[in-house]
């Protein structure tokens, strides 16, 4: 491991007419496309006027004494981290905003020849490997980031990160602002949502993240099934324990998980699903009329787990409890809710004030506000039809995918075919679902271009949503950039939520393809500028420790890096030895990072002030090998080297 894991302290349109035009475009396509049935989408009395597009840049409440400006003067700081997810390159991307300005990477699950991840030993025990000591896995799929909880809101500890691929799971150390736990999920393929609790429900005190849930998209057969009864095929709803990074249980369920969202009282977690009917191919999945968002009721599966209610499942040790809707008829023994949704809803999202969970429609215009204390009283049998728990589904466009909040009590959702973003009030929308049709609950509408997909704003799930910035990630771009050939830049925006109406601010062009992500105010994460030098048990303490030992054919090379010498000038090895090298930066002063890489060996990575990394290689070519500082550091950089000499 790179360092010790001792487990942190908790600490609108242009028009009027123009959304009329586009609904009955993109519904017509939209019937095409999917093969269904969708009601006609007029435009509705409640909806307000919708607000003039803004030119990114354009003057507004932000220039007024709203959120701010995005232009940020030489020197002058950003005001919120972001986490964003790397898509393919399995890493994760932090930026600065309402600059929009990427501050790093933190490779994950696939190599970076910057820091040398997947190179250095202690990247690739985190990674896992092969018998021979490949990577397992080179390829990744990321789409969701969190982070950890305190008191309802981020407290700088964690974040995790999933990669769909190959259903591994990672977290994140904010005090250094890298990986240090990898965990492959049993029992799944295509995992994608995934949601840390808020706070543990079974004991008050504990007012802080102990568990990460994470849903699997892909049915898969399970032991003593057929591999093509697909009938057969199950998904599972996991459970990630927050500090060991060990799978604590899973949930048997009918149908699958897309996304994932957790309570503030840390009782309820729940999934959107997008297939129901569980099937293997797309007319299959698309057979019943509506979908469910799934609830699991946390205390009593760790319950049933405790008593061992459970099974395993071939050569898993993980509990498995059943979460299947026939043995979970009952509501006072129920583990799981299944509420009835419109077909194939897209993200399920907590609001601030602590009430709901709103599902995205995707193919119905709507979205459905699920009230969390009704879905209580359905687990103790206090109400007869668990569908009572939905106190809103209204229309708010085509192709509802994901929603943010700003915490003054509106939503703001993606529209996915309308290539908009509309701002809705939910308790608004909870009047007009009650029948006052006067309710006004659409707020304001923003074109964005194009296709927008995930969207989050300042704090959003978090008790202390402020609302001043929200980001959204679009698909596509087109026009926005210059042309760089077939492959496009994808477009995420920056809008300023601050006032009434929302204003487009900018436009940042993004390698394709990133997913979700999360923004939180600076001050929250405190990183650290050094590493402690006692965290590496190798570590090289002192560069008269520096040296070559010896055991049969296997080497140890003891190395430390000081600007602008390495501590060994040279060092020799014969040609068959199994070489491991390590080596520790001593400088102490912030921002003086070195690296080291050997030529013709695949060797390059770095060392921060203070920290130890190792390889291990065979010396399998003789020769002189000048070894060199790759990261600029001093002066004298260029002279910053090491031979390593290989005796044949």
């Amino acid at each position: 491991m790179p360092y010790k894991t001792t487990p942190l302290s908790p600490s609108a349109s242009a028009t009027e007419a123009a959304p009329s035009r586009r609904r009955f475009l993109n519904t017509a396509a939209l019937a095409g496309l999917a093969g269904v049935s969708l009601a006609a989408c007029s435009d509705k009395p409640e909806s307000a006027p919708a607000a003039k597009a803004s030119a990114p840049g354009a003057s507004s409440q932000a220039d007024e004494g709203g959120a701010g400006t995005v232009h940020l003067k030489p020197g002058e700081l950003d005001t919120y981290y972001g986490l964003w997810s790397g898509g393919h390159t399995g890493d994760m991307r932090v930026l600065g905003l309402p600059s929009g300005r990427e501050l790093t990477r933190i490779p994950c699950f696939v190599p970076d020849a910057l820091v040398g991840w997947g190179i250095t030993n202690e990247s690739k025990a985190v990674m896992g490997t092969r018998p021979d000591g490949s990577l397992k896995y080179t390829v990744a799929d990321t789409h969701h980031t969190h982070a950890s909880y305190k008191d309802g809101d981020y407290d700088g500890r964690y974040a995790w990160i999933n990669d769909k691929i190959n259903s591994r799971i990672a977290r994140i150390r904010l005090d250094y602002f890298v990986c240090d736990k990898i965990t492959e999920l049993p029992n799944v393929q295509g995992f994608h949502g995934i949601f840390p609790d808020k706070r543990d429900p079974v004991d008050p005190a504990i007012n802080y993240t102990t568990r990460v849930f994470c849903g699997a998209e892909f049915g898969i057969p399970l032991p003593g099934t057929g591999l093509e009864d697909d009938k057969a095929y199950r998904s599972m709803f996991s459970c990630v324990d927050a500090e060991t990074m060990e799978v604590r249980w899973q949930v048997l369920i009918d149908g699958n998980c897309d996304l994932a969202a957790t309570s503030y009282d840390g009782k309820l977690a729940a999934t959107n699903q997008y297939n129901v009917e569980n099937g293997a191919r797309y007319e299959d999945m698309m057979s019943a009329e509506r979908d469910a968002c799934l609830f699991f009721n946390i205390a009593r599966i760790e319950a049933a787990v405790k008593a061992g209610k459970f099974k395993t499942i071939g050569s898993s040790k993980v509990p498995v409890v059943d979460g299947t809707r026939e043995a979970n008829k009952d509501p006072r023994t129920a583990l799981t809710a299944y509420v009835s949704v419109p077909k194939n809803p897209h993200g399920v999202n907590a609001s601030p004030d602590q009430k709901y969970f709103i599902c995205a429609g995707k193919l119905s215009p709507t979205c459905t506000v699920i009230e969390l204390a009704k879905v209580l009283d359905w687990f103790d049998g206090k109400l007869e039809k668990l569908d009572a728990a939905i106190v809103a589904e209204v229309e708010v466009g085509l192709g509802p995918l994901h929603t943010a909040f700003d915490g003054r009590g509106n939503a703001y959702t993606t529209l996915f075919l309308d290539s908009q973003l509309v701002k809705w009030n939910v308790e608004a929308a909870i009047k007009f679902h009650a029948g006052d049709k006067n309710a006004k609950y659409v707020v304001d509408r923003l074109d964005l271009q194009y296709q927008p997909g995930h969207v989050n704003a300042s704090q959003s799930e978090t008790v202390k949503a402020d609302g001043k910035w929200l980001a959204v990630g679009c698909k596509f771009s087109k026009d926005r950039f210059l042309p760089v050939g077939p492959l496009h830049a994808e477009n995420e925006q920056l809008i300023d939520i601050s006032g009434e109406k929302m204003v487009l601010k900018a436009d940042h062009p993004v390698r394709g393809e990133p997913h979700d992500f999360i923004i939180f105010k600076r001050e929250l994460v405190r990183p650290k500028q050094v590493y402690a030098l006692d965290d590496f048990p190798n570590a090289v303490k002192d560069a008269k420790e520096s040296g070559v030992t010896r055991n049969g054919r296997k080497v140890t090379v003891k190395i430390t890096s000081q600007a602008p010498a390495f501590s060994l000038r040279e060092f020799k090895v014969k040609k068959g030895d199994e070489v491991t090298l390590i080596l520790t930066n001593l400088d102490k002063i912030e921002d003086l990072t070195h690296g080291f890489a050997i030529p013709k060996y695949n060797i390059n990575f770095i060392v921060n002030p203070l920290e130890t990394k190792s390889v291990t290689f065979i010396a399998d070519q003789p020769g002189v090998f000048w070894a060199y500082c790759t990261h600029f550091c001093h002066a004298l950089h260029l002279e910053m080297r090491s031979r390593m000499i290989v005796e044949a």
